[in-house]
């Protein structure tokens, strides 16, 4: 269940997703130097409507996909308050991936897998990046890149995955009918 993991804040405090028990949590692994860094406003636009309302985003950081998060936590947290005037709660950088990912990816991925990314001006290519680098690509769960983000809902249940490339209107679709 998702309320038995805990990630690790920018500030190296301990975050419990248990204490989010009752609430809407949107968990994005997110990069500063990416074409779709741009996602952090609409990301903040969600924290600002609906925060009062029970939503919690987990900033999870990562420099894992063409070192697109190059930056200290700090110089991350800097770079998205000054560009992007965010207010919801970054956590530390970590791997979504691999032998040092975060457990809670192991869960999140294990729940909803990869099902194709949508229509979208990069979808071609990503998809030929990736199937240059393992014809298997598309049936792996792996996270493929940044800005893929799960839903969760107020029961601990994880609802959705939308990848980088889904329309943000569809990822406060999925919010709003859960909040």
């Amino acid at each position: 269940m998702i309320y038995d993991y805990e990630v690790t804040t920018g500030t190296g405090e301990t975050l419990k997703l248990s204490d989010y028990k009752g609430k809407v949590m949107l968990v994005v692994n997110t990069a500063t130097g990416c074409g779709f860094t741009p996602q952090y406003a609409p990301i903040e636009q969600l924290y600002k409507d609906y925060h009062d309302k029970g939503l919690e985003v987990l900033d999870i950081p990562c420099n894992q996909f063409g070192g697109q998060a190059p930056g200290s936590d700090e110089e991350i947290h800097e770079f998205c308050t000054i560009h992007y005037n965010t207010t919801f709660p970054q956590m530390k950088k970590s791997d979504v991936n691999g032998a040092n990912e975060l457990p809670l990816y192991t869960y999140l991925k294990s729940e909803k897998g990869f099902e194709g990314f949508e229509e979208h001006e990069y979808k071609a290519l990503l998809e030929k990046m990736f199937a240059e680098a393992d014809p298997d690509w598309a049936k792996k769960s792996d996270i493929k890149w940044n800005f893929t983000k799960f839903v969760i809902d107020r029961d601990g249940n994880v609802v959705a995955r939308f990848e980088p490339t889904a329309d943000m209107k569809k990822v406060e679709d999925c919010i709003k009918s859960l909040l």
